[in-house]
């Protein structure tokens, strides 16, 4: 249960500038870009109007079976905002439950990379997601069986991150699509 999720919120209460999209082709969405970067969409993915703190927020159709979609949310704050890589790790690994076994913290397993140019931690967390009520809302809703792929992309004007949640079978579907969105990162 481990690997690939990180985008977080530090308290900070700043709103982000949404992001703008760009070209826009067949074979993909639209580009968007925030912090120094660019990023394209994956194609199917349907872009959400503009909300607080968000450079972007896509809707990932459910997959079959699955009784809702998943959502990707791309967050910047600001440079220097945002809190650190580990900080957004432990985060979401809190917003993750294990009906039984080790701790959810014990399991995840956090993975640094480089994608073109840029320094990229990933991790990937599956069981019961304890999804907030609002932007920071204390309240929770507990939602079984769901899935969270993340990435915290350390950009040229602070980090950018990119978190999607959903049923476990939605987000495996995406899960292609998503590795796409963050191999497409290129400099503005």
């Amino acid at each position: 249960m481990a690997g690939l999720s990180l985008a977080a919120c530090s308290g900070n209460t700043q709103e982000a500038q949404p992001a703008r999209g760009a070209a826009s082709s067949a074979a993909a969405g639209p580009l968007d870009e925030a912090a120094g970067i660019q990023w394209t969409a994956p194609q199917g993915w349907q872009r959400q109007a503009a909300r607080p703190m968000r450079a972007a927020t896509y809707a990932i159709p459910a997959a079959d079976g699955d009784h809702e979609d998943a959502e990707c949310a791309v967050y910047y704050f600001g440079q220097g905002q945002g809190g650190s890589v580990e900080a957004n790790i432990r985060r979401w690994i809190s917003q993750f439950e294990q009906p039984d076994g080790p701790p959810i913290g014990e399991a995840a397993k956090p993975e640094k990379t480089t994608i073109n140019g840029f320094d990229v931690t990933t991790l990937k967390l599956s069981g019961t997601y304890l999804a907030s009520a609002g932007p920071m809302s204390p309240v929770q809703e507990k939602k079984p069986g769901f899935r969270m792929l993340g990435a915290i992309v350390e950009a040229p004007q602070g980090p950018v991150f990119f978190k999607m949640a959903g049923p476990a079978k939605t987000v495996a579907k995406a899960e292609g699509d998503f590795e796409a969105m963050l191999k497409s990162l290129k400099r503005q």
